[in-house]
């Protein structure tokens, strides 16, 4: 893999398979559980369709023909319309620890303000230590409970951030 050969662009459908791979695949390498959490989404087997609506985009990330990762940005369901909600942000162990994750996440925050979002919400799992780590360096704050309707109750992390 070489960093200049990678590039964030939005999903495309033959991007679905992989994506729903890189998504699963984390569950059981960081011990999250399987229910009440992005691994049993429908969306999860159908990235591409689940983010053509207004306001809502996913970008992958991708190394030739092969996707590396990936988030998304989309409104917060069942909640205020200036909130959006980064989601499904998953990559390969090959793609961690070389600052593609920090600008992907920055891609989506510029798409967010773009879109007219005020704020950003987001949840996660305590186990996604460094996850939780570069979102805290964005000025992401903790909440004491979630927010919307996400359907993700196994996540026990909230976090928001104005825009």
């Amino acid at each position: 893999m070489s960093d200049n050969n990678i590039l964030i662009r939005e999903i495309e459908p033959q991007d679905n398979a992989q994506m729903e791979q890189v998504i699963r695949a984390a569950f059981p390498e960081f011990d999250i559980p399987l229910t009440g959490t992005a691994y049993e989404d429908v969306e999860t087997t159908q990235m591409y369709e689940s983010y053509q609506g207004e306001r809502e985009v996913y970008f992958v990330l991708v190394d030739g023909d092969k996707v590396l990762g990936g988030a998304g940005i989309k409104q917060l369901k069942n909640f205020d319309l200036s909130i959006c909600e980064l989601q499904k942000m998953y990559f390969l162990p090959e793609a961690r620890g070389k600052g593609l994750g920090k600008k992907l996440f920055q891609k989506c925050l510029d798409q967010a303000k773009a879109f007219g979002f005020e704020k950003c919400y987001l949840e996660s799992a305590s186990q996604l230590k460094a996850a939780i780590h570069i979102y805290e360096l964005y000025g992401f704050k903790h909440l004491e409970g979630p927010l919307g309707g996400t359907g993700h109750y196994s996540c026990g992390i909230w976090m928001i951030k104005e825009l």
